[in-house]
């Protein structure tokens, strides 16, 4: 990410979501580690942050002032406690359900990105769509993808209620998955076969599942359809 002259602040950068967007900055090396700041309740560093040469804050305005880049991180409740005035700034929120009219009515920006994105970003693996206010430069779409680029997997929408439909599908990660997971370690395990087999086939039956759709060009669709041609045990229990 070539942020030489962009300075990148995290409200809310030691939460869940906000610690794995900043894991997945720091660990870019895209950008200087002085040139990022992080607020949050304490103002200290904590968890993955501990170890860089980066800026802590509790006031919110003194992030904004310092930063040109700016990453609204919190969780939505706690949206309206924000008090911020953001002008000139590039202001993109990673917040579920804000919309871009809220956040410009509320901190004075009109730059604003509405994206959304997940705790898998630690791992640059997330998936992070995003959507841009008419007034949002050619420049700061390329700080965009380059930021959601460290975190995993970015693309551009161009129809905000599509976020909503995607912090459903994409946002919850690992939880709806992991829910998933459960369900079959507990079946497993009430047919006899010992937890920590059942818990490691399972995490081994996802992780080759999810390799196997990402590495392969083939659409899920053609999975299910090949599985059921070769009309074996897994066919049985798709039809």
């Amino acid at each position: 990410m070539e942020t030489a002259g962009n300075t990148i602040g995290i409200i809310g950068g030691s939460g869940m979501l906000g610690s794995a967007i900043s894991s997945a900055l720091l660990g870019s090396g895209a950008f200087e580690q002085s040139n990022f700041w992080v607020s949050n309740r304490s103002g200290n560093a904590s968890g993955v942050e501990q170890s860089s040469i980066i800026h802590f804050t509790k006031d919110n305005q003194e992030l904004v002032d310092a930063c040109d880049v700016i990453i609204l991180c919190v969780p939505p409740a706690r949206f309206p406690d924000i008090d911020i005035r953001a002008p000139n700034r590039l202001v993109i929120s990673v917040m579920a359900g804000v919309t871009i009219d809220e956040m410009k009515s509320k901190i004075a920006a009109v730059r604003v990105v509405r994206a959304m994105s997940s705790p898998a970003a630690s791992l640059s693996m997330a998936y992070s769509p995003w959507i841009a206010s008419a007034e949002t430069t050619a420049a700061d779409r390329n700080i965009v993808r380059k930021i959601f680029g460290a975190c995993g997997t970015t693309d551009e929408v161009f129809d905000e209620q599509q976020l909503d439909h995607f912090t459903a599908m994409t946002g919850p990660v690992p939880g709806f998955v992991a829910y998933f997971a459960k369900c079959m370690v507990d079946h497993a395990t009430s047919q006899g076969i010992a937890p920590d087999v059942a818990d490691r086939a399972i995490r081994q039956l996802f992780l080759a599942g999810g390799t196997m759709l990402a590495a392969d060009s083939a659409s899920p669709a053609d999975h299910v359809r090949w599985m059921i041609e070769y009309a074996g045990t897994t066919a049985a229990g798709l039809v």
